[in-house]
C-alpha cells in the first residue's frame, strides 16, 4: 500500500510531462543556425565512415493548428560541407561529386507530414547535385522552451538514409576490400527553431 501510495504521484508527475512535451505551439519558427545541425556518415573502405555536416543552412518550420498541415522548409549552401579534412572537403565540392559552383544549394521541402509529436514521418522533396528526390524523414519533436530574451523556442531531431547515386553523386575508385565510398549515406539533423513575434509585440 505505501508503495502505491509512492508511486502514483510519479506516475502523474510523468503523465502530465508527456502531456506537455506532445504539444506543439503552432506558429512560424525560423531555425537557428547556431543552436541546429545537418550531419551525414557515409561508409569509407568498407571498414570504416566518415562523417561530416553543412555549416551554413536556413529554414522554417510552420506548426499548423492541424499537425498534419504542417511545413518544413531548409535550403543548405552545398559549399558549406565540412567533414574536417581541406582536401577531401575541396573535392566534395568539385564536378566529381557536389559540384557546388554550379549546383550551389541542397534543399527540402516537406509536403506531407503524418504521425504523433514523438513519432513524426514527414515526407517531402529532397534536392541536391540538381536533382530531385522523395525522401521521409523519421522525426520527434523534442521539447519547447522559453528563451532568457523571452524567445519561444522548439526543437526537433530527425533522420533518414539515401542513396547518393540516385542524386548523380557516383564518383568512386575500388580498392582490394571494395569500393573507397558507400552508396548509402545517413542523415542526421538536429534543428532548434525561433517562434516568430507578432507584428507590434
Amino acid at each position: 500500500m505505501k508503495m502505491l501510495t509512492m508511486v502514483a504521484p510519479l506516475v502523474l508527475v510523468a503523465q502530465i510531462a508527456m502531456g506537455q512535451a506532445g504539444k506543439i505551439a503552432e506558429g512560424k519558427y525560423k531555425i537557428d543556425l547556431s543552436h541546429s545541425k545537418v550531419g551525414f556518415e557515409i561508409a569509407h573502405l568498407v571498414i570504416a565512415t566518415v562523417d561530416g555536416k553543412f555549416t551554413d543552412f536556413e529554414g522554417m518550420i510552420v506548426i499548423d493548428p492541424k499537425l498534419e498541415k504542417s511545413k518544413v522548409d531548409i535550403n543548405i549552401k552545398a559549399a558549406s560541407i565540412n567533414t574536417a579534412n581541406e582536401e577531401r572537403d575541396k573535392h566534395l565540392k568539385s564536378p566529381d561529386f557536389f559540384d557546388t559552383v554550379k549546383f550551389e544549394k541542397v534543399t527540402f521541402k516537406s509536403k506531407k507530414v503524418e504521425g504523433t509529436p514523438e513519432a513524426l514521418k514527414i515526407s517531402g522533396d529532397l534536392t541536391m547535385h540538381g536533382i530531385t528526390k522523395s525522401v521521409i524523414l523519421e522525426a520527434k519533436y523534442t521539447g519547447s522552451v522559453k528563451d532568457p530574451w523571452g524567445n519561444e523556442r522548439i526543437a526537433f531531431k530527425a533522420s533518414t538514409k539515401v542513396n547518393r547515386k540516385d542524386f548523380g553523386l557516383t564518383w568512386n575508385k575500388a580498392v582490394e576490400a571494395g569500393p573507397v565510398v558507400g552508396e548509402e549515406v545517413s542523415i542526421d539533423i538536429r534543428l532548434e527553431a525561433i517562434k516568430e513575434k507578432a507584428e507590434g509585440k
